[in-house]
């Protein structure tokens, strides 16, 4: 097992239990002068729309905890949730589940049942969650990319899983993202139970230009957070369900490529998290039948370096503006609000997993507010690609190449 120790009493580097060096995920220095993390030039000169809204103060976690890899023989894991019994339950994007014990690394055989995906570029078997009730009916939900005669499209799954734990047992669709589209990125893909026992499920609007307008079409079910049932129907109460020209499962809309859904846990708000094209990757606070702007207003340009929108605009009246935005990218995927008493100060944060960044972004929210930012296994090196709290208070990460990380409290 590797292992790494952080704590802000040293500066210099510290070393694992395999001899390998590794530094501090950030300086000490961070904590006193209060600099932003962020040292790199944005891609552009847009402006904020508040003070804060990026570029936040830089953190320091003063707790000393420790990192360990739990195993690095995932295939391309996307999501992550742990069972009563401590394992974690994880999907494989090539569209398999697999159970990781999470004390000696051993993962069970792929566990079948589940329906084709269509794994291509940035498809296949996406986002998880377990039914409240998993306890005694063993349900689990899940997103994946289906494919179709004429494209694929984000859809919606649940089954139970066995008691023998080799397989899912009347898997069954019951929600498709539709329209379908010959595409293969921007599935969004994340999903949540709400306190009511009800569904949040996060879609993209598929990333290219003839459907990129979809997020802001209340017909599409494209570019938008949804609330369905277990049984894949809209909420009865969604904003939209009485308008004869709006699908009544879209809770919020005007969004790119969402991949983070999380509770906060004191306010019970709903949180969620974006990938903005180069630059503008948002962080929102979710309200219900909210138009959160994409492609309309963004704080990013093309990767081409092109502007968006003529003239580009990042504020317009009747869009909600990010809590937050970084600029560059963080390339943000699954995050997780930390509510474990292990790491005191980490209460209540929020945890986001970063691709392109090659980090794990602590973030410190007052009244609504970002107030603070850390980098977390940033020495790694690694594409994060979603987090989750185990029953035992620590942090469980995986990564694109395979690595599942133990994140507590030394």
């Amino acid at each position: 097992m590797k292992l790494f120790i952080v704590t802000a009493l040293f500066a210099s580097a510290l070393i694992s239990c395999n001899g390998t060096n590794v530094t501090p995920t950030q300086p000490e220095s961070d904590s006193d002068n209060n600099s932003p993390v962020e040292t790199g030039d944005a891609n552009t000169n847009y402006q904020p729309a508040f003070e804060g809204q990026t570029r936040a103060a830089g953190v320091t976690t003063t707790t000393a905890y420790e990192g360990v890899v739990v195993t690095e023989s995932l295939n391309s894991p996307w999501g992550i949730v742990s069972l009563p019994d401590g394992r974690l339950l994880i999907t494989e994007n090539e569209g398999h589940f697999v159970i990781v014990d999470a004390e000696n690394g051993e993962i069970s055989e792929p566990i079948n049942g589940i329906p084709e995906v269509d794994d291509r570029n940035q498809g296949g078997l996406l986002g998880l969650t377990l039914d409240p009730d998993f306890d005694s009916n063993r349900m689990v939900y899940w997103v994946f990319s289906e494919r179709m005669a004429d494209g694929n499209h984000t859809a919606v799954a649940k089954g139970r899983l066995a008691d023998n734990e080799k397989s899912i047992e009347n898997a069954q669709v019951i929600y498709r993202a539709t329209p379908t589209y010959d595409g293969t990125l921007h599935y969004g893909g994340r999903i949540i139970f709400d306190k009511d026992g009800n569904l949040f499920v996060s879609t993209g609007e598929r990333s290219d230009m003839e459907t990129r307008a979809q997020s802001q079409d209340l017909q599409s079910a494209l570019g938008k957070i949804l609330r369905i049932t277990t049984d894949g129907n809209p909420v009865a109460g969604n904003p939209f369900e009485n308008q004869n020209d709006a699908r009544a499962e879209i809770y919020s809309y005007g969004h790119r490529n969402p991949q983070g859904l999380a509770f906060h846990p004191e306010t019970g708000e709903l949180w969620s998290n974006e990938f903005g094209p180069r630059g503008g990757d948002e962080l929102n606070i979710i309200k219900a039948g909210i138009n959160y702007g994409w492609p309309v207003i963004t704080y990013g340009i093309e990767y081409s370096g092109d502007v968006i929108g003529n003239p580009p605009i990042q504020q317009k009246e009747g869009m909600e503006q990010p809590v937050y935005y970084w600029d560059p990218v963080l390339s943000p995927s699954g995050m997780t609000f930390y509510t474990a008493d292990n790491i005191p100060e980490w209460k209540n944060n929020l945890f986001i997993t970063g691709l392109s960044s090659t980090h794990i972004a602590r973030i410190v929210i007052e009244n609504n507010k970002v107030v603070g930012e850390e980098r977390i296994l940033a020495e790694e090196n690694q594409r994060f690609r979603d987090i989750t709290q185990g029953n035992d208070g620590a942090l469980y990460v995986v990564t694109q190449s395979g690595v599942l990380y133990k994140i507590d409290k030394k």
